[in-house]
């Protein structure tokens, strides 16, 4: 198997030098540019498997080249990993929500910087494997409408890119059908667990999510994982998000932040690989004017927002999913089951 291809992109002629060499070590194909002109230039001589691009450069800054990359088809896209030394969260979220893998601060911690590396190249490998299935599958989610074929083409950006998604749209619009392909184009290993948050019980709300130790609390005779812990390496679906109460949108604040989760009785910290997925019908940007959900909470959900439209919105996908529907059925039930519902 041929070494990855790593395009370096800085104005900094030390951190060009510097990165080449680590990350030929590492046993990668590194290229370096000092500008946004040499770094369009060896794009076009070979697509790179992934780009570490520096945001601040003298001719065109880093967001813009981001957008422009991110705008290709692809088969002309590739991860792209920022790089800053004047960070802010909002600079990340924006870079995030262009479609970048990653946000790295300088001065770089290179231990950091490779298990990023090693992640994005891996989220590359997965974000082919998901057009394959999408070519396979280009019916899902079902319709021919001009909305769902926008939906098909957000899911094949979106889906291998680990960044929490927030879904919106009405009850029974179909958000945890969507949240199941995700996950599913998203590659990741671990399962899809999903979870309503309307019917978790408030007094044990803590320890459902994030667990608990034997004998925490009244009653708990076992230590329980806890949903986050469940869904370890994989992605977690939090249904109608809006109905968290205010303690619980603390928490899940700092789960998003730090990457772990601390169990009700234990000390430590446990560090999770989970993606987040959040579903709600309700209206978010209102419940934080009425200060009822966290506008931090917010932030850090809607990196990236789908809205499912309802059904009476794209009409010219009733047969479409009647039929699918009734395929359904006769695989389930057979052939003479469903002979009413044919006619």
């Amino acid at each position: 198997m041929s070494a990855a291809h790593i395009l370096v992109v800085d104005d900094e002629a030390d951190i060009r030098g510097l990165l080449k060499e680590i990350l030929s070590e590492e046993g990668y194909n590194v290229d370096v540019a000092g500008d946004a002109g040499q770094a369009r230039a060896s794009r076009a001589r070979q697509l790179p498997d992934l780009v570490l691009l520096d945001i601040w450069m003298p001719d065109t800054d880093g967001i813009t080249l981001l957008r422009e990359w991110q705008g290709a088809t692809a088969e002309a896209s590739c991860p792209v990993v920022m790089m800053s030394g004047h960070g802010t969260v909002e600079t990340a979220v924006e870079a995030t929500r262009l479609g970048a893998f990653d946000f790295v601060e300088k001065p770089l911690s290179l231990q950091k910087l490779l298990r990023t590396v090693e992640r994005a190249l891996e989220a590359g490998k997965r974000k082919r494997h998901a057009g394959k299935l999408l070519a396979a599958s280009p019916g899902v989610p079902v319709g021919r409408s001009r909305v769902m074929q926008q939906l098909r083409a957000d899911l094949a950006q979106i889906a291998t890119n680990d960044s929490p998604v927030l879904l919106v749209g009405e009850t029974g619009t179909g958000k945890e059908h969507i949240a199941e392909e995700i996950h599913r184009l998203s590659g990741r290993k671990g399962d899809l667990v999903a979870v309503n948050c309307a019917a978790l019980t408030p007094a044990l709300i803590e320890s459902q999510l994030f667990g608990h130790t034997k004998g925490a609390f009244t009653g708990a005779d076992e230590a329980q994982r806890g949903l986050f812990r469940e869904a370890d390496g994989g992605t977690l679906l939090l249904d109608e998000i809006g109905e968290l109460d205010a303690r619980t949108q603390a928490k899940l604040l700092r789960v998003l932040q730090e990457g772990e989760v601390r169990p009700v009785g234990e000390e430590r910290a446990v560090p999770i690989d989970v993606r987040i997925l959040a579903a709600t019908h309700r209206n978010l940007a209102e419940l934080v004017t009425q200060g009822a959900f966290r506008e931090d909470l917010l932030y850090r959900l809607k990196v990236v927002q789908l809205a499912v439209p309802p059904l009476r919105e794209r009409p010219e996908d009733i047969t479409l999913l009647f039929e699918h529907f009734l395929a359904r059925a006769i695989s389930r039930f057979g052939t003479a089951s469903c002979t009413t519902l044919r006619r």
